[in-house]
């Protein structure tokens, strides 16, 4: 089993992750949209991509932290050649979606992205034993891997955070 990734390692070939399409026709936070395979790897074969992972929707240091710093950076970010930015979490693609609509992100500026049973995270040993996702961020442009870290703890906010990456561009 891989334990992360290394600079200029290849980001796999056959990820896909689950999600639901912002619409404009389902802005509210109790619609639910239906979930759609986001193949990850096709997805960000041709663009600079941050992906950053974290232990779960509506938490604290997630909610009050970790989504807020990147929904504020995202200018600087695209200013960077940064094509998309997403986030990643065992939360169903329902709750990813409201957790979404819940900070006020529209359209495709962020992906809210499940990762189910964490297959993801735990194929390269970055998920804990309940199955949940690490915080953790995961540079790829076009293709390969330029940066990839895990935060030592679990409430912990430093290599993963919004201005760590933005140092790491």
């Amino acid at each position: 089993m891989t334990k992360g990734f290394n600079a200029g390692d290849a980001f796999p070939s056959d990820v896909v992750f689950s999600y639901i399409p912002w619409s404009e026709d389902s802005p509210e936070i109790t619609s639910c949209g239906i979930p759609i395979n986001y193949n990850a790897s096709k997805e960000f074969a041709n663009k600079k991509v941050i992906l950053f992972a974290l232990p779960g929707a509506f938490t604290p240091v997630c909610s009050a932290n970790h989504v807020p710093e990147y929904i504020q950076k995202l200018p600087q970010l695209r200013e960077k050649g940064v094509d998309q930015v997403a986030v990643l979490a065992y939360n169903d693609a329902y709750v990813m979606s409201a957790w979404g609509k819940a900070n006020g992100v529209t359209g495709d500026d962020i992906l809210f992205l499940s990762d189910p049973e964490a297959k993801f995270s735990k194929s390269i040993g970055w998920a804990d034993e309940e199955g949940r996702t690490y915080r953790y961020v995961i540079i790829i442009d076009h293709g390969k891997v330029t940066y990839a870290a895990k935060e030592s703890a679990k409430n912990t906010l430093e290599i993963s955070s919004a201005d760590a990456v933005y140092k790491q561009l």
